[in-house]
């Protein structure tokens, strides 16, 4: 698969960082295919045309972004489907590096369930093949654990598994998701930790804590997710909005998005619009562009159910933002009282430490 990076739409070359100790240069943004899971899920995001989840791939695509972020619970198998839907259309000299998950099994019977989280080396040698075949590719560019294991298997069982996946060439990288520090350490041991895939935006910044120095001593590739907060930094959101969004998109479950909460979140949204203008951009790829000054981080995760909303923070893939703007979202962070973790990072990282 190709490592492209030219956005078609200009000419111009986008930059790109190499994702850990990996062979893999990526974009510091990739298209991420929650979204474009559907509605009818655990954790859908509402009703999504599939024909517009493929323009969005393929426009991305054409712009130069260079990975897509998938899982099979994404729609119980649909995202996976659509992103290969997506891919074939696309000359094979210019597809985007596919990543993908595993470790959610769900209830064929009942689609609305919670997904179980489960390590046993059968279900992830299962799951590799279903993901496989849904991709319709002949190997993962990089497979993650999706959340740690809850049906008693070992970190140490599963995350050799994965490592055994690599080692035969199933798939060329291996990762953890939503791992903590300590199970970081304890995969380590055993073989290395490719990448790590954390929730990180100027809401949820507990990452910065103890993960990303973790990661940046090393050598684990950090691609994070949400770092819109879901929508909440895209600068547009409103509590209209976060009051009309409809029961099958689970942000109307969830507490970032109600009282309190959604008003410190808003506020912190509306510090982030001075910046947007001062760069000529968007909220959306101000938001975006934050997480990717943080030290340790390679590159961000972005949702997009249609066209236009890739070009809505698709600048954030080249945004480099300055001491002074960090400055001033720590200070808007400080002011709003939004979210929890460290609001800035440390001044002047070593060029090793970018």
């Amino acid at each position: 698969m190709g490592q492209t990076a030219v956005d078609s739409t200009t000419g111009h070359v986008l930059p790109t960082c190499r994702l850990g100790r990996t062979d893999m240069e990526i974009t510091r943004v990739g298209l991420g295919a929650w979204a474009i899971g559907g509605h009818d899920w655990a954790v859908g995001w509402g009703k999504q045309e599939d024909s517009q989840s493929i323009a969005a791939i393929r426009h991305a695509v054409a712009r130069g972004i260079n990975w897509i972020d998938t899982a099979p619970i994404y729609g119980l198998g649909h995202s996976e489907e659509i992103v290969r839907e997506a891919l074939k259309a696309i000359a094979q000299n210019e597809r985007p590096l596919v990543f993908t998950k595993c470790g959610l099994a769900w209830d064929e019977n009942d689609r609305k369930a919670w997904p179980r989280m489960v390590g046993a080396r059968d279900s992830i040698r299962r799951e590799v093949e279903d993901s496989l075949r849904r991709l319709g590719i002949e190997r993962i560019d990089l497979y993650q654990m999706h959340w740690p294991a809850e049906d008693d298997t070992p970190l140490e069982d599963y995350w050799q598994a994965l490592l055994d996946l690599k080692q035969e060439g199933k798939v060329r990288a291996v990762g953890l998701s939503n791992h903590n520090a300590e199970q970081l350490e304890a995969a380590e041991r055993l073989g290395h930790v490719d990448t790590l895939q954390p929730p990180f935006s100027a809401i949820c910044r507990d990452a910065a804590e103890a993960l990303l120095p973790w990661c940046q001593s090393n050598g684990t590739g950090v691609i994070v997710y949400s770092p819109m907060q879901a929508g909440l930094l895209t600068g547009s959101f409103t509590v209209e909005r976060a009051q009309s969004l409809p029961v099958d998109d689970w942000r109307s479950r969830d507490p970032e998005f109600a009282g309190e909460r959604l008003m410190r979140n808003l506020k912190l949204a509306d510090t982030l619009k001075p910046i947007a203008e001062s760069h000529g951009t968007s909220v959306a790829a101000v938001a975006v562009a934050w997480t990717l000054a943080w030290p340790g981080v390679t590159g961000a995760i972005v949702g997009a159910r249609m066209p236009r909303q890739v070009d809505g923070w698709f600048n954030a893939a080249s945004l480099q933002l300055t001491s002074e703007d960090m400055r001033k979202i720590a200070n808007g962070i400080e002011v709003s009282g939004a979210g929890s973790g460290p609001v800035l990072p440390q001044e002047n990282p070593p060029d090793s430490e970018r």
